[in-house]
This record gives structure tokens, sequence and C-alpha cells, in this order.
């Protein structure tokens, strides 16, 4: 009798959280539960994409790079490599491939998830979109595009706010809370529906504060601007343009349905990398300009906002991208949150990109700590 009372208090309880959940509408958590919890971890992976709905970022025209003097890794990045679970690192000087390495079965050719680095090439598409006149200037703001939201407090931030994550937007950026922001957009469904959620709670353009549904309106807003999907305008604007080895993915909410744009372009380290070159060659591609050089020097410098958090002053974010100075040199980098990193040396002409399992939870400046074994690595085979 005691073990049927045990287990109707058990089955009480699981209904009750599955009626809260559903009145919630927060449904969502069971592919919380399937693809962490149940299978022993309790964040994302690199292969979470295989269990989404994904649009497929087709290749053209191929561009292999170059495979200059390879070089050999120094030993203190072979330990780095083991203690965060590295699975690429591709170190590319003067267009020419000087180290490169894979482990867990990664290669070449085979795609991983990129997490916030989308959120780099989001602002790339807002750069494609001002250069092709379909958006005349990131002083534009979220009313003149989305047209629900044209009667909220939301209508009168600018793209500019959203590119600099000081929209002032409510969205709860907090990574361990299964029922926060992140997770509802990683795991959830109806992205568009998920942007109503979440109040003007401060005044925009005075405080940086990170937060994925900033990137998530701008991409809406490039879609609007556009009259294609992200993922359409990604492919033909900039994926094939750059010359993309391997076919690519990007993870949808639901099938046919819109982009994660806060994370997840699923992509090969050498296909990143020609992201990347983009970058340092000042938004040209065969000597034509995709992204206004103008909008590139504003992406990869400060935005010197107000930190929200530390009230100090922000010298490492500017449009979606970081940026710092290491031993001297300038350097800009896309991340994703286990240490997924396209980062670019200009003065070097040095590409490097690292993805793996693991980053540092120890932070200097706001850059994670093992971005300086990538960097160290990578300078000390470089010339």
């Amino acid at each position: 009798m005691r073990f049927i009372a045990i287990a109707s208090f058990i089955i009480s309880l699981l209904v009750s959280f599955h009626v809260m959940l559903v009145f919630t509408g927060n449904t969502y958590f069971y592919n919380v539960l399937k693809l962490t919890i149940f299978k022993g971890r309790i964040g994302p992976s690199l292969t979470d994409y295989k269990k989404f709905a994904n649009d497929t970022l087709k290749t053209n025209i191929p561009k292999y790079w170059e495979e200059g003097e390879i070089k050999t890794a120094p030993e203190f990045l072979v330990k780095a490599h083991e203690e965060f679970k590295t699975t690429a690192y591709l170190v590319i000087q003067d267009d020419k491939i000087i180290y490169e390495d894979y482990a867990e079965g990664f290669s070449e050719s085979i795609p991983t998830n990129s997490f916030s680095m989308s959120k780099s090439f989001v602002s790339a598409l807002v750069g494609v979109a001002l250069q092709q006149g379909k958006i005349e200037s990131i002083n534009q703001t979220i009313g003149d595009f989305l047209p629900d939201f044209k009667n909220k407090p939301q209508a009168s931030i600018t793209i500019k706010q959203l590119l600099q994550m000081s929209s002032g937007i409510g969205f709860d950026e907090n990574y361990l809370n299964p029922f926060a922001f992140p997770a509802k957009a990683y795991y959830g469904k109806n992205l568009r529906k998920l942007m109503h959620e979440y109040e003007v709670t401060g005044e925009a353009g005075k405080f940086y504060s990170y937060q994925g549904g900033d990137t998530q309106l701008l991409a809406f807003i490039v879609e609007e601007a556009t009259g294609k999907t992200l993922s359409e305008y990604f492919q033909e604007e900039i994926w094939q343009k750059i010359g993309a080895e391997t076919e690519g993915y990007w993870i949808l909410d639901e099938p046919k349905g819109n982009e994660k744009a806060s994370c997840c372009i699923i992509a090969t380290a050498r296909d990143f990398a020609k992201f990347g070159k983009l970058y340092i060659d000042q938004g040209l591609i065969d000597s034509i300009q995709i992204i206004p050089n103008s909008f590139i020097k504003e992406s990869i410098s400060p935005n010197n906002l107000i930190d929200k958090d530390t009230q100090e002053k922000v010298d490492f974010y500017g449009y979606q991208w970081w940026m710092g100075k290491h031993k001297e040199l300038d350097y800009f980098y896309a991340r994703g949150i286990l240490g997924q990193y396209i980062i670019c040396i200009p003065e070097k002409n040095l590409i490097i990109v690292r993805l793996g399992h693991k980053r540092s939870k120890d932070k200097t400046n706001n850059h994670p700590n093992d971005l300086f074994y990538w960097l160290d690595g990578a300078l000390e085979m470089a010339k």
C-alpha cells in the first residue's frame, strides 16, 4: 500500500508539472531534458544540430586554402588542447594553412556548431543589406521593418543599438536557468512569438548588455528588408561568395521555421576561416565590396558604451564582434559558448579557428582566458 501511495504521489507531481509547463507555454523544457540531462550533460553539444530542423547552406564554386610551410605546435598549445578538449585548430597566414589539427573524428570536411559565433554572421548580413541599399541606415528602427512592433516601445530601438547589444529590452541572458531566454530560444519553437514575451526595461543605447534576443531581432529585420530568409540571404551573399568548401547548416526553430540567429550556424573550420578572411579583407571578395568598409571598421571597434554589470566603459565589443589587444597586436574575433572562435589579427594577416567542447570559466576584460592560448600558439608559429 505504501508503494502505491508513493507511486500515486509521484504521478500526481508529474501530471501537475506537465500541466504547469503546458499552461505557461514551456513544453520546450522536455527538449531541454532530452538533449541535456538524459544525455548526461547540463548544456548543449557540438552535434545537437542533428536533432533540430535546419536549412542547408549550399556551396557553389569552392575556393580551397593553399598549404604553406606547416609548423609544429608548441608544447603549451598541445596541453591547452587537451585541457579544453579541442576538436579543431586551424591557423592561416597570408591565405595559406600553416597549421591544422583535428580530434574526436572531426576533420576539414565535418561541420560543427558555431553557437554564438553566428551573431557575427548576422552582423555581417546587416552590412550586406546596407551595401545593397536594402537597409538605408543603422539608425533605422525596429518599427521601420517589423509591423508587429510598431505600436510597442521596442519600435524606436535602432539597428545600431541592437548591433551594440544596447536595446534596453529585458532578455534574461541566463545560461544556467532552463526557463531563461537562451534555453527558450535554443530548445524551443516559434522565435517570433518568443520576441514578444520580453519588454523594454531600460533606456536604449545607454548600457551594453550581451543578449541573444538583440541578434534575433536583427535577423528578423534583415529578412523583412531583403524579402529572403536568413539562410537564403546568407547563402547567396556570403556563403557562396567566400567559396565555402563544404555544405553547412543553419538550425531552425521548427521545420520551415525561423533561423536561430543568436547561435547555430554549422560549418567546418576551413569555412569559418573564410568568413574571418572577409573581415581581414575589409569586406572585399574578389575586389568587390560586399560589406561597406566603414561598417567593417565600426563592427570591430569598441562601442564605448557602459557595461550594465560592471559600470565600466566597453572596450571589448563592437557590432556583435569581440576585440582586444595582445602583445601590442590588435585582434578581433567571433566566439561561441563552448570555446568556438574565429580570431583575426590584421597586422599579421593571421586567421585562427578553434573549435571544441570547453572554454575557460575565468575571464580577463571579458575575454575567456583560454583565448590567449589560441592567440599565443598561432603567433609562435606565425612569421
